[in-house]
Protein backbone atom coordinates (compact mmCIF):
# COMPACT_ATOMS: atom_id res chain seq x y z
CA UNK A 1 0.00 0.00 0.00
CA UNK A 2 1.38 3.40 -0.97
CA UNK A 3 0.10 6.68 0.46
CA UNK A 4 0.60 10.01 -1.28
CA UNK A 5 -0.05 13.46 0.15
CA UNK A 6 -0.76 16.02 -2.54
CA UNK A 7 -1.40 19.74 -2.29
CA UNK A 8 -3.90 21.11 -4.74
CA UNK A 9 -5.48 24.57 -4.59
CA UNK A 10 -4.18 25.06 -1.03
CA UNK A 11 -5.95 21.87 0.06
CA UNK A 12 -4.14 18.78 1.23
CA UNK A 13 -5.55 15.53 -0.08
CA UNK A 14 -4.54 12.00 0.84
CA UNK A 15 -4.67 9.18 -1.68
CA UNK A 16 -3.97 5.51 -1.17
CA UNK A 17 -2.91 2.93 -3.72
CA UNK A 18 -4.15 -0.45 -2.50
CA UNK A 19 -2.25 -3.48 -3.73
CA UNK A 20 -4.74 -6.06 -2.39
CA UNK A 21 -8.48 -5.62 -3.11
CA UNK A 22 -10.58 -5.13 -0.04
CA UNK A 23 -7.68 -4.08 2.20
CA UNK A 24 -8.82 -0.48 2.46
CA UNK A 25 -12.05 1.31 1.74
CA UNK A 26 -11.74 4.94 0.74
CA UNK A 27 -14.23 6.99 2.69
CA UNK A 28 -14.74 10.65 3.53
CA UNK A 29 -11.96 12.85 2.20
CA UNK A 30 -10.07 9.76 1.03
CA UNK A 31 -12.97 9.08 -1.32
CA UNK A 32 -12.30 12.22 -3.34
CA UNK A 33 -11.42 11.49 -6.93
CA UNK A 34 -8.13 12.68 -8.37
CA UNK A 35 -10.13 14.76 -10.82
CA UNK A 36 -12.40 16.33 -8.18
CA UNK A 37 -11.25 19.80 -9.16
CA UNK A 38 -12.64 19.17 -12.65
CA UNK A 39 -16.15 18.65 -11.25
CA UNK A 40 -18.85 21.18 -11.99
CA UNK A 41 -19.41 23.47 -8.95
CA UNK A 42 -22.89 22.05 -8.37
CA UNK A 43 -21.52 18.51 -8.36
CA UNK A 44 -18.92 19.58 -5.81
CA UNK A 45 -21.70 21.06 -3.65
CA UNK A 46 -23.53 17.74 -3.77
CA UNK A 47 -20.42 15.72 -2.97
CA UNK A 48 -19.48 17.98 -0.05
CA UNK A 49 -23.01 17.95 1.38
CA UNK A 50 -23.05 14.15 1.37
CA UNK A 51 -19.55 13.88 2.83
CA UNK A 52 -20.25 16.42 5.57
CA UNK A 53 -23.44 14.63 6.59
CA UNK A 54 -22.14 11.05 6.50
CA UNK A 55 -18.34 10.93 6.89
CA UNK A 56 -18.46 10.40 10.65
CA UNK A 57 -21.34 7.91 10.69
CA UNK A 58 -20.79 4.25 11.50
CA UNK A 59 -22.59 1.42 9.74
CA UNK A 60 -24.87 1.10 12.76
CA UNK A 61 -25.75 4.79 12.65
CA UNK A 62 -26.49 4.54 8.93
CA UNK A 63 -29.01 1.76 9.60
CA UNK A 64 -30.99 3.23 12.51
CA UNK A 65 -34.40 4.73 11.72
CA UNK A 66 -37.88 5.27 13.17
CA UNK A 67 -40.57 2.75 12.28
CA UNK A 68 -41.76 3.20 8.71
CA UNK A 69 -39.00 5.65 7.76
CA UNK A 70 -35.89 5.22 5.61
CA UNK A 71 -32.57 4.93 7.37
CA UNK A 72 -29.56 6.97 6.22
CA UNK A 73 -28.29 4.09 4.09
CA UNK A 74 -31.62 3.96 2.25
CA UNK A 75 -31.52 7.73 1.70
CA UNK A 76 -28.02 7.44 0.23
CA UNK A 77 -29.10 4.57 -2.01
CA UNK A 78 -32.13 6.57 -3.16
CA UNK A 79 -29.91 9.51 -4.12
CA UNK A 80 -27.43 7.18 -5.81
CA UNK A 81 -30.25 5.74 -7.90
CA UNK A 82 -31.45 9.22 -8.89
CA UNK A 83 -27.92 10.15 -9.98
CA UNK A 84 -27.57 6.92 -11.95
CA UNK A 85 -30.96 7.33 -13.61
CA UNK A 86 -30.13 10.89 -14.62
CA UNK A 87 -26.78 9.79 -16.04
CA UNK A 88 -28.57 7.19 -18.18
CA UNK A 89 -31.07 9.79 -19.44
CA UNK A 90 -28.20 12.06 -20.50
CA UNK A 91 -26.38 9.17 -22.13
CA UNK A 92 -29.54 8.40 -24.12
CA UNK A 93 -29.51 11.97 -25.45
CA UNK A 94 -25.87 11.54 -26.44
CA UNK A 95 -26.54 8.18 -28.10
CA UNK A 96 -29.44 9.55 -30.13
CA UNK A 97 -27.52 12.74 -30.90
CA UNK A 98 -30.23 15.16 -29.83
CA UNK A 99 -32.09 16.53 -26.79
CA UNK A 100 -35.10 14.41 -25.90
CA UNK A 101 -37.21 17.03 -24.11
CA UNK A 102 -40.93 17.26 -24.85
CA UNK A 103 -43.41 20.01 -24.00
CA UNK A 104 -44.03 20.26 -20.23
CA UNK A 105 -47.58 20.03 -18.92
CA UNK A 106 -49.19 22.78 -16.84
CA UNK A 107 -48.62 20.64 -13.72
CA UNK A 108 -44.94 20.26 -14.60
CA UNK A 109 -44.56 24.00 -15.19
CA UNK A 110 -46.02 24.66 -11.74
CA UNK A 111 -43.63 22.11 -10.26
CA UNK A 112 -40.72 23.92 -11.94
CA UNK A 113 -41.76 27.18 -10.30
CA UNK A 114 -42.02 25.54 -6.86
CA UNK A 115 -38.74 23.64 -7.06
CA UNK A 116 -36.43 25.65 -9.32
CA UNK A 117 -37.70 29.19 -8.66
CA UNK A 118 -38.72 28.86 -5.01
CA UNK A 119 -35.97 26.35 -4.09
CA UNK A 120 -38.48 24.07 -2.38
CA UNK A 121 -38.61 20.27 -2.41
CA UNK A 122 -42.07 19.13 -1.23
CA UNK A 123 -42.12 16.66 1.67
CA UNK A 124 -43.86 13.33 1.67
CA UNK A 125 -43.97 12.70 -2.07
CA UNK A 126 -43.53 8.96 -2.83
CA UNK A 127 -40.31 8.17 -4.68
CA UNK A 128 -40.65 6.84 -8.24
CA UNK A 129 -40.36 3.05 -8.34
CA UNK A 130 -37.01 3.08 -10.13
CA UNK A 131 -35.33 5.05 -7.33
CA UNK A 132 -36.83 3.27 -4.31
CA UNK A 133 -33.95 1.83 -2.22
CA UNK A 134 -33.55 -1.94 -2.05
CA UNK A 135 -31.90 -2.02 1.37
CA UNK A 136 -28.17 -2.24 0.68
CA UNK A 137 -25.69 -1.55 3.47
CA UNK A 138 -24.41 1.88 4.41
CA UNK A 139 -20.86 1.39 3.10
CA UNK A 140 -22.18 0.01 -0.19
CA UNK A 141 -24.59 2.93 -0.49
CA UNK A 142 -21.78 5.43 0.07
CA UNK A 143 -19.65 3.78 -2.60
CA UNK A 144 -22.58 3.76 -5.03
CA UNK A 145 -23.57 7.37 -4.44
CA UNK A 146 -20.10 8.77 -5.16
CA UNK A 147 -19.68 6.51 -8.19
CA UNK A 148 -23.04 7.51 -9.70
CA UNK A 149 -22.45 11.18 -8.88
CA UNK A 150 -19.28 11.08 -10.95
CA UNK A 151 -21.11 9.38 -13.83
CA UNK A 152 -23.84 12.03 -13.73
CA UNK A 153 -21.30 14.84 -13.67
CA UNK A 154 -19.51 13.42 -16.71
CA UNK A 155 -22.78 12.91 -18.59
CA UNK A 156 -23.85 16.49 -17.88
CA UNK A 157 -20.49 17.78 -19.11
CA UNK A 158 -20.71 15.76 -22.32
CA UNK A 159 -24.26 16.94 -23.02
CA UNK A 160 -23.30 20.55 -22.36
CA UNK A 161 -20.36 20.30 -24.73
CA UNK A 162 -22.49 18.72 -27.45
CA UNK A 163 -25.84 20.51 -27.12
CA UNK A 164 -25.05 23.66 -25.14
CA UNK A 165 -26.22 24.56 -21.67
CA UNK A 166 -29.43 26.47 -22.44
CA UNK A 167 -31.42 23.97 -24.47
CA UNK A 168 -34.03 21.89 -22.64
CA UNK A 169 -32.23 18.58 -22.68
CA UNK A 170 -34.64 15.96 -21.33
CA UNK A 171 -37.79 15.39 -19.29
CA UNK A 172 -37.50 15.17 -15.53
CA UNK A 173 -40.18 12.75 -14.20
CA UNK A 174 -41.76 15.50 -12.06
CA UNK A 175 -40.55 18.78 -13.55
CA UNK A 176 -40.81 17.87 -17.21
CA UNK A 177 -38.51 19.41 -19.82
CA UNK A 178 -35.71 21.43 -18.21
CA UNK A 179 -32.21 22.54 -19.27
CA UNK A 180 -29.00 21.20 -17.76
CA UNK A 181 -28.94 24.07 -15.26
CA UNK A 182 -32.36 22.92 -14.03
CA UNK A 183 -31.22 19.31 -13.71
CA UNK A 184 -28.16 20.39 -11.75
CA UNK A 185 -30.14 22.67 -9.47
CA UNK A 186 -32.72 19.97 -8.81
CA UNK A 187 -30.04 17.53 -7.70
CA UNK A 188 -28.44 20.11 -5.38
CA UNK A 189 -31.80 20.89 -3.76
CA UNK A 190 -32.82 17.23 -3.62
CA UNK A 191 -29.53 16.25 -1.98
CA UNK A 192 -29.75 19.03 0.60
CA UNK A 193 -33.33 17.99 1.37
CA UNK A 194 -32.23 14.44 2.13
CA UNK A 195 -29.08 15.45 4.02
CA UNK A 196 -31.35 17.38 6.40
CA UNK A 197 -33.23 14.13 6.94
CA UNK A 198 -29.98 12.34 7.73
CA UNK A 199 -29.01 15.10 10.17
CA UNK A 200 -32.39 14.66 11.87
CA UNK A 201 -31.84 10.89 12.13
CA UNK A 202 -28.44 11.46 13.73
CA UNK A 203 -29.88 13.93 16.23
CA UNK A 204 -32.54 11.37 17.20
CA UNK A 205 -29.77 8.92 18.07
CA UNK A 206 -28.19 11.24 20.64
CA UNK A 207 -29.36 11.22 24.27
CA UNK A 208 -30.61 14.81 23.91
CA UNK A 209 -32.44 13.94 20.72
CA UNK A 210 -33.96 10.87 22.34
CA UNK A 211 -35.16 12.92 25.29
CA UNK A 212 -36.66 15.53 23.01
CA UNK A 213 -38.41 12.83 20.99
CA UNK A 214 -39.89 11.27 24.12
CA UNK A 215 -41.36 14.65 25.16
CA UNK A 216 -42.84 15.39 21.74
Amino acid sequence: MVFQIMARNNTLSCYATVMLPGVLKLTGKLHEDLEANDMHPTTRQIRDAIANATDSLSEAQLRLHPEGKWDAAAILEHLALTFGTTARVMQKCLTQGKPLATSPTVKQRLAQVVVLNCNFIPHGRPAPKQVVPSGIGGAEARDLIFSNLEKMDQAFAQCEQRFGGKVKIADHPVLGAIPLSGWRKFHVLHTRHHMKQIDALVRMQTPMGSAASSRA
